[in-house]
């Protein structure tokens, strides 16, 4: 990973971290296929963990607290399993007022503010995501996608 990388993902807005994964990409000889999706998938997973690092409240699909939003933690999100989970538990947290599913601090957990889900819920239901039974699953073609979704977006930080 680039040191620039980290530098904007520990305090670069949604929008200049967007804008760098543009700009590589348009740096490589990625196909079109991959390119429509990258920036759109980025977008969703950093909807809500930009949120979540503003207010010192970062968490890994595990559960346990993060210090700072690193490319790894980015794409730990990536995994589309663990970004419909972290669509669920946001859910949740906003229903809660109150950050659910997490190992974080219950006084930590009590100064959550609701985040906007929009963004993410829109990428997700666009690849059949049931948004309101987690237990549902989504078409493994899905999966996989994303999958090189990722590999691509790992080229590029």
């Amino acid at each position: 990973m680039k040191q620039e990388t980290y530098k904007l993902f520990q305090s670069a807005s949604l929008e200049e971290i967007v804008r760098y994964i543009e700009e590589e990409l348009k740096t490589r000889n990625e196909s079109p296929f991959w390119s429509d999706k990258v920036v759109p998938f980025s977008e969703a997973i950093l909807s809500v963990l930009i949120p979540l690092r503003d207010n010192k409240m970062l968490f890994n699909p595990q559960g346990n607290a993060e210090v700072e939003l690193t490319p790894e933690l980015f794409l730990e999100w990536s995994d589309f399993v663990s970004l419909k989970m972290l669509a669920f538990t946001i859910q949740k947290s906003n229903a809660a007022k109150s950050l659910q599913r997490t190992n974080l601090a219950q006084e930590v957990c009590d100064l959550y503010e609701e985040i906007d889900l929009s963004i993410l819920g829109a990428y997700l239901s666009r690849y059949t995501v049931n948004l309101e039974d987690e237990m549902l699953d989504f078409p493994i073609s899905n999966y996989n996608l994303h999958q090189g979704v990722s590999n691509v977006i790992k080229s590029l930080l």
